[in-house]
Parts: structure tokens; C-alpha cells; sequence
């Protein structure tokens, strides 16, 4: 049975990740702090500050709390997020299902095409990559593929674009769970993103109209158990280092571990541990690009299990997450914001366009 590290009531290691939870070090020192690999870390953030703010001036303090993490780091903990517990374990529990699906049933599902960005990805078929050179990535994809199979679901009254759900009875409860996931995750990027507008010096309500569409796309991920002696091979990884495309993404992840992110100024990679009832939330290429790299996308990958926690281990143990990819509107043209540009600090990137830019990118991605 797959573990997840946001229901368990205490945190099984207490080292780094209990020092994490328990920071007590203000966020005024947090650009020193992450320059040093030695004082390197995730910042964690209790968002029912903003949720529940008494006045303007409180919320904006919790604002600037989360702009002031995704400035130094591109990363947060987000606790007290609002969604249960009991949500995200349905979501988990209904993804294993799905998983556990014979491989001729998931064939049925698979991706076909970069517009779409629906359905089940077979382990190996994708390759994260920062690379845009279709013969690089390819040269990737066979020698260190990505040791991952996954779901991936969208809004599912597109007129155009339609999700490709297991038959009722195969995954019962799958498709319900999913969409009122999908919903739920949409709701919390609202929020997410007025804090984000708040403290970058915007009305809070500036990127209502141009997120409302919800051009998201949710990814239920399965990490099968594969030998530790073939995650140390060159190049290889659960998840190849890669930056995210869209606004935010949020990651739920099980205990097993393994998520690392990239310190910005050393280049090191330091372990983004599960901490109980958070969410890890980053920012993506396209809201680096709107705030003219003011927040940081910060590169990621998926590795295998830390020694500490699981010793001399031959395998590495199964692993489960769910990435929620907040995008701004398909319709979007991305162009920096007024409060991030300045004579100073001239706008670094041409406008681009939502879906072109993600389709191009998803296509780059996947064989």
C-alpha cells in the first residue's frame, strides 16, 4: 500500500525535514540564507494567513511571504492550504487504481497528441528535458528514459479537446474523484495567484480574467519500483532535470521521497522532503516570463530513494505523486508585468502565446 506523507500525523524523519517544518528564521534573510548550500532551503509558508486575512494589510504580509519564496528560491511548503486530507488521499487511492489497470486496458488511453495533453503516457514515452533539439532529446529518451508512467487530465468540457477516462466499472469512482480534484486545485491557483498579484504590486484581482479558463492540466504520476543500480547510471533519474511550463504547479507527494530541486546560485541539488500536510508549489516558465524573472523557475528532477532514510536498499521503492500544472488562459499572451519592469530592468522576453508556447514545449517533451 502507497504512503502518503500529507496523512500521516507526524513526520517519520525528524532531521532536515523537521528542521524545515519548524523554521522560525525570517523571510528578510531568506536571499542570504539560500545563497549557501549549508543554509539552503525550501521556505514553508501557512497560506490560511492569506485565506483567512482580517484586513488588507494582513493579507498583504502573507503575500509577500509566498512572492518573497518563489523570488530567492521558485519554491514553497504550502500548509494550511484549505484542501483536506481526506481529498487528497480519494485522489491518491483512485490514482493507484488506475495504475493497477492491466497494460492493454491503459494502451487504450494513450497520449496522442501535444494540443490535447490527454491520457496515459506509457514508462519511457516521455523525457523531461530543458533541451529544445528534437535529436537531443531523443538521444536522451534512449539512453535514460524517464522511469515513470502517467494520467493526465484537463478541463473536460473542452469543446475541442476530450479526457480519455477508464470505463466506470474498471476504476470505479476514477473519473468523479478526478474532475472534483481538478476543480479543487483550479480554486486554490485562484487564490494562489491573487496572493502573487498582491505582492508583486498589483490589484489582487489582476489575473482573475486571464486564469479563468482553466487551460490546467492535472498529471497522476507512478514511479514503479525499478533497481537502485539503474538510477545511478549517467543521466538517469525518475524524472530528468527540467523546469515546469505553465504559471504554478502543485505537487502532492507520497513519503517515499525523491523530488530534488536545484539551488539557483550553487547549482546543487537538495532534497524537497514531504512534509505532512503541505503542498510543494513551484513556479513555471511561463509566470518567470510575465514577471520578467523576478520569480525564479527552478529546474527539479526525480531521483531515487535518499540512503539515509532507506539505507543499502537493492530496489527502489514504488513512488506515487500528483502534479496539479496551473496555466495561465490558452488564449493568454504573455508579456511582462507593469510592476516588474523599469528602465532599470527592461522587459527580457518577446509575448508569447499560452497554448503555442505549451504545445511547443509538450511537443519537444514526448516521442
Amino acid at each position: 500500500m502507497f504512503r502518503i506523507a500529507l496523512l500521516r500525523p507526524a513526520f517519520a524523519q525528524a532531521g532536515h525535514a523537521s528542521k524545515l517544518f519548524n523554521q522560525t528564521k525570517t523571510f528578510a534573510s531568506l536571499a542570504e540564507e539560500v545563497r549557501s548550500d549549508s543554509t539552503f532551503h525550501i521556505p514553508v509558508v501557512d497560506f490560511s494567513k492569506f485565506r483567512r486575512a482580517r484586513d488588507k494589510a494582513e493579507k498583504k504580509r502573507s503575500a509577500d511571504e509566498v512572492v518573497t519564496a518563489f523570488k530567492e528560491v521558485g519554491f514553497v511548503y504550502l500548509k494550511d492550504h484549505g484542501i483536506s486530507d481526506e481529498v487528497v488521499q480519494n485522489a491518491f487511492i483512485k490514482s493507484a487504481d488506475f495504475f493497477r489497470l492491466p497494460s492493454e486496458a491503459k494502451a487504450k488511453l494513450a497520449w496522442e497528441d501535444p494540443r490535447s495533453n490527454r491520457g496515459y503516457v506509457q514508462q519511457g514515452r516521455e523525457r523531461v528535458t530543458q533541451s529544445s533539439d528534437p535529436a537531443e532529446i531523443a538521444a536522451l529518451r534512449a539512453k535514460a528514459p524517464d522511469s515513470k508512467e502517467s494520467m493526465e487530465i484537463g478541463r473536460d468540457w473542452d469543446a475541442t479537446w476530450k479526457n480519455q477516462w477508464p470505463q466506470e466499472k474498471d476504476v470505479p469512482g476514477f473519473k468523479s474523484t478526478m474532475l472534483s480534484f481538478f476543480q479543487t486545485c483550479h480554486e486554490l491557483h485562484v487564490s494562489v495567484m491573487s496572493s502573487v498579484a498582491l505582492g508583486l504590486g498589483l490589484h489582487e484581482e489582476f489575473f482573475a480574467d486571464k486564469i479563468q479558463e482553466q487551460y490546467h492540466n492535472l498529471r497522476l504520476l507512478s514511479y514503479p519500483s525499478i533497481p537502485v543500480s539503474a538510477l545511478k547510471e549517467e543521466g538517469t533519474a525518475r524524472a530528468g532535470i527540467h523546469s515546469d511550463y505553465g504559471s504554478l504547479t502543485f505537487v502532492f507527494q507520497d513519503d517515499v521521497g525523491g523530488l530534488e530541486v536545484q539551488n539557483p546560485h550553487s547549482g546543487k541539488f537538495h532534497p524537497a522532503t514531504p512534509i505532512p500536510g503541505t503542498i510543494v508549489v513551484n513556479v513555471g516558465d511561463l509566470l518567470a516570463r510575465w514577471s520578467n524573472d523576478v520569480l525564479r523557475s527552478t529546474r527539479h528532477r526525480v531521483v531515487g530513494p535518499s540512503r539515509e532514510k532507506y539505507g543499502s536498499l537493492e530496489m527502489a521503492p514504488a513512488r506515487q505523486s500528483i502534479a496539479f500544472f496551473c496555466n495561465p488562459n490558452g488564449t493568454a499572451h504573455i508579456s511582462a508585468l507593469p510592476t516588474c519592469v523599469s528602465e532599470k530592468a527592461p522587459a527580457k522576453y518577446d509575448p508569447v502565446n499560452t497554448e503555442q508556447y505549451i504545445v511547443r514545449r509538450l511537443s519537444d517533451t514526448y516521442s
